[in-house]
């Protein structure tokens, strides 16, 4: 292995953990991104050059130790080289997500008091610049050309370095006086409802985080280990699990282009890591069951055949018949083999966050030899509390508590969370601090219960449970889960709260949508699909399947169709692909308490 043994946890700083790691692989690969269509690596000892050019940049603007510096940028190794270099100055990352709006990313730095912002692009800086100018921001950095603004300092990327060019090279020496308790990092929640908060996260939150991570990840780490990044870097998920550790065990990181080259960029760039957030995953299956239905014939069944007896395997009260274990041996080679290639090959595990994963799709990939494991967390966790250990799998729970993380269940089932990991509180936000934080636990809002394994099952957030009419508690995410099974429904989201039944408002998957008004001779238009009654006719039949599978009280009576996708862009979902429930009812609340006329 590449990585020292962190169980003395030597750094004092996030930043000092890297130039000890650079020191180290020096000349070795760490970054890769593309160019000219080829994945073109960076090294670790050409990172931290350009870390200390901007690093000593931004010391040259007058950023000091506890200034706030906004990163606006997609992922791209620039934007591990911005963070790094502002924590080796001593200064605190607020990154902002490229989605934001104007009015987001003005709130942002007016609330952090940032006065130094990085952008990547002119696009980005569109809906920067002016929040910058009537905010107060100093100065913003451009990694690629932009229009001047009037009233604001802008300087391209060489820029900044050219300005620190005469300072000392001393960045190391610097870095190493920023003490351990020294907020790193102010991580605005992308929120499903409200403004986000800004979540303080000490270089001490997030080492202790990693170290967590790699004891519980270590049976599988060995040799160089390659993680494909694909979450954005603004998420605390990604940042700790996607930037971080792999910081702290000498990795290889490759940046994907997006989500329509994901599956081809995990063909080229055959990671051994990944995370992801459920919708991912969710995508991933459809797209494999759609393929194989195509196929049809001999190859349909024996895939059926394979996920099978998979799911009989990973079913710890079932499992194989020696006769059945001779069968899936030959499965083995004839269909799970090809379906790892799809993934790159040598795969050791993808892991699940950000938000629950329905237990089937876990199960599906699982059983076709693809290691899925769910974890949990939250921003205000650095992220990671949980997760499934490899080898030892519950794919309805998010696993075990990591090493050096207490977890337990409040007398109302809130989950509450102690450790090095929590983090310092909310950025200009007292009372809310003092509400989530009590004697030293993080109240997380979630809902959950530990097992006789000691194993954390999530079963919803606090305050998106459903109390029906008749007093009955339900989780919305589950019947959520259940109905995004089917292959015709790509979204869906429940209501019933003080009702005697559930409805939901469902988002048809564009493949369904297709097939149905070619076959109807309709036009591909979701808006005027929705009030079609055959359309209709042919989502209740996948609402009756999902329904099979439901309790009494969480069946679904009646359903409408939504008038377009739940998107990042249109604000029906965060950044990490969550619905936020406030603006989809704000949208179709009317309609939906219509259902029960």
């Amino acid at each position: 292995m590449v990585y020292e043994d962190m169980a003395q946890d030597p750094w004092p700083n996030l930043a000092s953990l890297f130039f000890e790691q650079a020191a180290k692989l020096g000349d070795r690969p760490f970054m890769w991104s593309k160019h000219d269509g080829q994945y073109r690596p960076q090294t670790w000892a050409e990172v931290a050059d350009e870390v200390k050019a901007v690093s000593r940049g931004l010391r040259a603007l007058g950023v000091k130790p506890g200034d706030r510096v906004m990163l606006v940028s997609e992922n791209r190794p620039n934007w591990v080289v911005a963070d790094l270099a502002i924590m080796a100055a001593g200064a605190i990352t607020v990154p902002a997500y490229t989605t934001n709006t104007e009015a987001l990313n003005e709130h942002i730095i007016a609330d952090s008091g940032a006065k130094v912002a990085i952008v990547s692009t002119a696009p980005l800086a569109e809906r920067l610049l002016p929040a910058a100018k009537r905010t107060g921001a100093a100065h913003v950095i451009t990694m690629a050309p932009v229009e001047p603004h009037d009233g604001i300092d802008v300087l391209t990327w060489d820029a900044l370095k050219e300005k620190g060019a005469a300072l000392p090279d001393d960045v190391e020496e610097v870095a190493a006086t920023v003490e351990r308790g020294h907020p790193a990092c102010f991580i605005y929640t992308s929120g499903t409802g409200g403004l986000p908060k800004g979540v303080i996260l000490s270089h001490h939150a997030l080492l202790s985080n990693i170290r967590s991570i790699r004891i519980a990840f270590e049976p599988i780490l060995s040799g160089t280990e390659i993680f494909l990044s694909f979450l954005p870097l603004s998420h605390s998920y990604e940042h700790t699990c996607g930037f971080l550790f792999p910081i702290s065990i000498g990795a290889e990181i490759y940046y994907a282009e997006g989500a329509d080259t994901l599956t081809n960029n995990m063909v080229e760039v055959r990671p051994t890591i990944m995370t992801c957030v459920p919708r991912l995953y969710e995508v991933m299956r459809q797209r494999i069951l759609a393929g194989v239905a195509r196929q049809g014939g001999s190859k349909e069944k024996l895939f059926n055949k394979t996920l099978a007896l998979g799911l009989k395997k990973v079913d710890p009260e079932q499992g194989l018949g020696l006769g059945e274990k001779l069968v899936d041996m030959a499965m083995e080679r004839l269909v799970r083999e090809k379906v790892r290639q799809r993934f790159g090959g040598r795969l050791k595990a993808m892991v699940s966050g950000g938000a629950p994963l329905n237990p089937d799709v876990g199960k599906f990939f699982n059983a076709l030899g693809v290691t899925l494991l769910q974890g949990y967390g939250q921003t205000e966790s650095a992220p990671v509390v949980s997760c499934n250990p490899p080898g030892a799998v519950k794919m309805h729970t998010v696993g075990t508590p990591l090493p050096e993380v207490e977890v337990k269940i409040a007398d109302d089932g809130e989950i509450l969370v102690k450790g090095g990991l929590v983090m310092d509180g909310y950025w200009n936000n007292p009372e809310t601090t003092a509400e989530t934080i009590q004697d030293g636990w993080l109240h997380t809002g979630d809902i959950g219960l530990i097992d006789e394994d000691g194993y954390l099952q999530i079963t919803d957030r606090k305050k998106d449970i459903i109390v029906n009419s008749g007093g009955d508690n339900l989780a919305p995410q589950r019947v959520e889960g259940i109905l995004t099974l089917e292959p015709e429904i790509a979204q869906a989201m429940v209501v019933g709260d003080k009702r005697p039944h559930l409805v939901a408002l469902l988002v048809p998957d564009e493949a369904f949508i297709k097939d149905y008004a070619k076959q109807a001779g309709a036009a591909r238009d979701l808006t005027a699909l929705a009030d079609d009654k055959a359309f209709h006719g042919a989502l209740r039949d996948a609402v009756d399947r999902a329904n099979q599978r439901l309790a009494q009280i969480e069946k679904v009576k009646r359903f409408m169709v939504a008038a377009e996708p739940f998107t990042v862009e249109n604000n029906q979902m965060t950044p990490t692909l969550k619905v936020r429930r406030h603006v989809v009812k704000e949208i179709y609340g009317d309609r939906l308490e219509a259902l029960y006329g």
